[in-house]
């Protein structure tokens, strides 16, 4: 068997490890914000303008959707008229039929035919 050793495997890691200095870290950090910070802001100025553009860009579309929608519901209107004219001068014509007819059957009766 293998004798228990009373040395802990991670002892003297921690003594092996460089103390770290605060000040540096701070300074690195400070260094890396000031060298990504002017991308990051100039990236998220270009986000908002492109995002307000869209914004614009959506409006306009509604906008033109909404007067297709007003031109197919005059082109809907104008069909109906047509339909109704077409539909009135029928009327008109079996009106006109039915006048004639009458005027014949009321001739014939005075003529002395019963029909």
């Amino acid at each position: 068997g293998v004798a228990p050793s009373d040395a802990s495997p991670d002892e003297g890691v921690v003594e092996d490890l460089p103390l770290i200095d605060e000040k540096a870290v701070e300074q690195l950090t400070e260094g890396l914000i000031s060298h990504y910070l002017p991308d990051l802001q100039r990236s998220k100025s270009a986000l908002q303008e492109l995002t307000q553009n869209q914004v614009v860009l959506l409006e306009t579309l509604e906008q033109e959707i909404s007067k297709f929608k007003e031109c197919n519901s005059i082109v809907d209107i104008n069909a109906l008229f047509s339909e109704a004219k077409h539909y009135h001068n029928k009327l008109v014509n079996i009106r006109n039929e039915m006048m004639m007819l009458h005027e014949k059957t009321s001739k014939l009766k005075v003529s002395g035919i019963n029909i």
